[in-house]
């Protein structure tokens, strides 16, 4: 979750709302994302989506079996159909969406029984310090608003 976190300090240097994704298989960090929605006007570019299409890129595949992402936020519903689609075996998040969380806050899509994969999920991993991140950068947005 450490690399995840730093992968969302990227994103916060860059004004982007702090949110970080690495998937790893066999110990390794295959794949990498931070948000970028606003940089790249780009509603898809969320910090997962980014990590597993690096992912795929390098292993020279679509499926990431035996992967595990590692997220700073509960995955929304995009994301969490991307990993379902992409077969990561694994879901390890920091801290709960009350807005968008399809990780178990508003439903849990990565354990639907009637899609063709199910992931294992983790929940609540560093979340201190993933709410954090998050907490801060809001209070920030709305301080320059004033």
């Amino acid at each position: 979750m450490a690399a995840a976190i730093e992968e969302a300090l990227k994103a916060e240097a860059i004004g982007e709302v702090p949110i970080g994704a690495v998937i790893v298989r066999n110990g390794e960090i295959i794949g990498r994302g931070y948000n970028l929605r606003e940089t790249d006007l780009d509603s898809t570019a969320h910090a997962e989506m980014i990590a597993i299409r690096e992912a795929s890129r390098n292993i020279e595949a679509w499926r990431l079996l035996d992967c595990t992402l590692y997220v700073t936020l509960e995955p929304c519903p995009m994301c969490a159909g991307a990993i379902v689609q992409s077969r990561v075996k694994r879901v390890v998040y920091g801290t709960h969406d009350p807005k968008a969380g399809c990780a178990g806050t508003l439903m849990n899509l990565l354990q639907e029984p009637r899609f063709n994969h199910e992931a294992e999920l983790t929940s609540g991993v560093m979340q201190e310090e993933c709410a954090s991140l998050l907490t801060t950068f809001f209070r920030r947005l709305r301080r320059k608003k004033e």
